[in-house]
């Protein structure tokens, strides 16, 4: 794999994690929301916080796109498993949220799972498929 390819799986790991941290910062600081009140889901929306995490979720999906365009799902999913850490890294030191120690345990678990799922390879090669004769070749 290339490095260029390491940034885009990089980014794919701390895309979504600060996307949907910025949109936590921005929804705590409109308070609830309602489907009654439609206006205030576009006062939500309009928010800069809320803005930043769209737009980080937008380039999580394109980058993830991309990942997925040369390598297998079984590769490219569990790089975005390490966004649980930064999710959980992001909880604690920048929104100062309790986190328990089993969920610690448990984000350390899935860390170690993943460590196991991406031994294998990037991408499956698959049997490329003779080419098609022509009726008149046979006979």
């Amino acid at each position: 794999m290339t490095f260029r390819r390491y940034l885009v799986l990089a980014f794919v790991s701390v895309a979504a994690p600060l996307g949907d941290t910025f949109l936590d910062v921005g929804m705590k600081s409109i308070g609830p929301v309602s489907l009654t009140h439609i206006t205030t889901l576009f006062h939500a929306v309009s928010t800069p916080w809320v803005l930043a995490g769209i737009v980080m979720l937008i380039g999580f999906f394109a980058s993830y796109l991309t990942a997925l365009s040369w390598a297998d799902l079984t590769f490219v999913l569990p790089a975005t498993s390490l966004g649980n850490v930064v999710v959980a890294l992001l909880a604690r030191f920048w929104r100062h949220e309790d986190i328990s120690l089993s969920r610690w345990a448990g984000i350390f678990l899935i860390t170690a799972a993943v460590g196991f799922v991406t031994q294998g390879p990037s991408y499956t090669e698959h049997e490329k498929p003779l080419p098609a004769r022509d009726v008149e070749e046979v006979y």
